[in-house]
């Protein structure tokens, strides 16, 4: 944000100069870029985090030096003269976007003279790097730097019908911008349209067909409030950033639209002439007030670690614009200014007091008490098996929660239910909220197999999205661990043995039970069960999807629940005591049926041993 040293001393009394002046917004958080001089005024150059939208424009700026230099802020009243020709019967508006537009408002000029703009309006312009384009185009750019509110003037003869409609765009509309550049839009992006065709991207451009010329005579000035993330989403589709655009996508003041739009029409009277038509148009609903929080005294010195004056605190919140009221006792209720959306919480203005107080007032040894959170099961039983499968030899890889369908159609063995699908993709290709972590690791086995690395063994703990089995249902968001090696089935099935008994020791038998599915091969899919809770699969991958994923190895696979193995973690682990007898194994063969599994087999040979048995071992069927 460059700011204008003449242009800020309009807003507030500068009694310092502006190094001194620069220095201290760097110390309350306004980072200081450069200063250099334009012809006989000084610009300074800000650095504005995207929360702090209202420091986008002059007044913004001034607002924060009147409270570090503890001076008053000057605004202007904004009251222009209204002519006795109401502006209904010039036009109509009509917003059908409500979500998109929460606010539009639009004022009619009559009879203005479109031309230079006055020696004053150029200079300002161009010591903030804006070239002069004609008076009423000036005056706009002007007051958007003025309070961070972009506008726009179109000529109210090249509205076609009388009507401005807010709305969504059709798919393959096209518009001509002012940059006479020829634009395809998209249902997803809002248009201000006249009665027949667009003659703007809301929040981002207006139309070569509407714009103000050397013949304009009437115009209609827009000032509103546009959904940051649809015009985030129109600028960056489009490629066609602006100032406008940058300022719409962090929120300019709600309250402040009906300001702007006088105050526009207040100059474009002073430069061009003309008659304002009186009252306003508008639609959609003004901004709701903002609710008053909790400010507890007690807090202060408890999260800055030094005491500030109650007087200090009233003072500072209620120059940045907060109402301040007492509740009694050791508390305040603070009303953050609607300029300020990012004042939402206690913590936020316990900020604000640290910052204008002075970061330089908390000593370096102060002692500040902190809680350290406790360790969740989940983090530790990651710990453990990110531990294990390092061991192993086995990388983390990181993957996208969106994936193409054609990963879907190699399915999950969670569920069979159709992914959820994203209305807009959020990655080219990619609108699907994967089911199971493995296609994305198969796909990535495969980016290392074309680099070369024949044999990359790789694990992701990720989220997967299972849909509702029913219409009405949540769908649900499952912790998974997915894990891709070497085709070799015992070798996967011994990792997710020792990651269960370094998570969940033997608090829980572990049951191997025989399951298929269209990922895996055919007689290789094992369900893990930890006593009667399914807690996983492991298996082979199968041939068709092998060569879906263009591998040319054999993997295998396997895809553990994260939230049932927190829930299994046996926190502390106890040492066993050491035998001082030597161990006696023995190799017994057994003749049984074909059908029995070796799960049950095991389990019948611990049930009759003794507690000396430290381990049952398959070892090979001899048929």
């Amino acid at each position: 944000m460059l700011v204008c040293w003449e242009w800020l001393s309009q807003y507030v009394d500068l009694n310092v100069d502006a190094d001194d002046l620069a220095n201290r917004f760097a110390m309350t958080g306004l980072n200081h870029e450069s200063t250099t001089q334009v012809g006989h005024d000084t610009v300074i150059d800000l650095e504005v985090t995207s929360n702090r939208g209202d420091c986008l424009g002059h007044i913004g700026v001034a607002r924060e030096a009147a409270v570090i230099l503890q001076t008053q802020l000057r605004i202007p009243a904004a009251q222009p003269p209204e002519a006795a020709a109401p502006a209904a019967d010039c036009l109509q508006v009509s917003n059908l976007s409500g979500s998109g537009c929460p606010r539009y408002t639009a004022r009619v000029i009559r009879g203005v003279q479109v031309g230079p703009s006055p020696q004053w309006l150029v200079r300002r312009l161009a010591a903030v790097g804006i070239a002069s384009v004609n008076n009423v185009v000036d005056v706009t750019n002007y007051v958007m730097l003025e309070c961070g509110q972009p506008l726009h003037a179109f000529d109210l003869q090249r509205i076609q019908g009388g009507k401005i409609v807010v709305r969504a765009a059709r798919d393959g509309e096209q518009l001509v911008a002012i940059d006479h550049r020829t634009y395809t839009l998209d249902a997803q992006m809002i248009v201000i349209s006249d009665a027949q065709r667009p003659v703007a991207i809301a929040g981002v451009m207006g139309g070569a067909d509407s714009e103000v010329s050397a013949d304009t005579t009437d115009l209609v000035i827009e000032a509103a409030t546009f959904e940051p993330l649809a015009v985030r989403r129109a600028a960056r589709l489009l490629k066609l950033h602006s100032p406008s655009s940058f300022r719409f996508e962090r929120r300019p003041d709600p309250a402040g639209v009906d300001w702007a739009s006088r105050r526009c029409c207040e100059l474009i009277l002073q430069t061009a002439g003309g008659q304002l038509c009186s009252g306003s148009l508008a639609a959609g609903e003004p901004p709701e007030p903002r609710q008053a929080i909790a400010f507890r005294l007690a807090q202060v010195p408890r999260l800055l670690g030094i005491e500030v004056p109650t007087a200090d605190i009233q003072r500072i919140l209620t120059a940045l614009g907060c109402q301040v009221s007492s509740t009694g006792g050791d508390s305040l209720a603070i009303t953050p200014p609607t300029w300020r959306g990012d004042l939402s919480r206690e913590v936020d203005l316990i900020e604000e007091v640290a910052r204008m107080y002075g970061y330089d007032q908390i000593p370096e040894d102060v002692s500040v008490p902190l809680h350290v959170a406790d360790i969740r099961p989940k983090d530790l039983a990651m710990a453990r098996i990110r531990h294990t499968l390092s061991a192993y030899g086995i990388d983390e890889a990181m993957t996208a929660s969106v994936v193409p369908e054609s990963f879907e159609k190699l399915g999950s063995p969670w569920t069979d239910r159709a992914p959820l699908e994203t209305e807009t993709a959020l990655l080219v290709g990619s609108r699907w909220l994967r089911r199971s972590l493995l296609p994305s690791l198969l796909a990535a086995r495969y980016s290392n197999q074309a680099q070369a690395i024949r044999n990359a063994q790789l694990y992701e703990s990720a989220n997967i999205f299972l849909p509702a089995a029913e219409a009405t249902g949540l769908p649900v968001q499952q912790s998974v661990l997915g894990i891709v090696t070497a085709g070799e089935l015992p070798l996967i099935k011994g990792i997710v043995e020792e990651i269960l008994a370094q998570v969940a020791g033997s608090s829980s038998p572990v049951n191997w039970q025989a399951a298929t599915h269209p990922l895996f091969a055919d007689g290789s899919l094992q369900q893990v069960r930890l006593g009667q809770n399914v807690v996983g699969y492991v298996g082979l991958v199968s041939r068709s999807a092998q060569q879906a994923m263009d591998l040319d190895q054999p993997v295998a696979a396997a895809e553990l629940s994260l939230d049932q193995l927190s829930a299994d973690l046996h926190e502390v682990r106890q040492a066993s005591p050491v035998s001082p007898f030597p161990a006696v194994s023995r190799d017994l063969n057994f003749v049984v049926d074909e059908s029995v599994p070796w799960s049950d087999f095991s389990a019948a040979c611990r049930a009759a041993a003794s507690p000396l048995l430290q381990e049952v071992r398959y070892q090979e069927t001899y048929r």
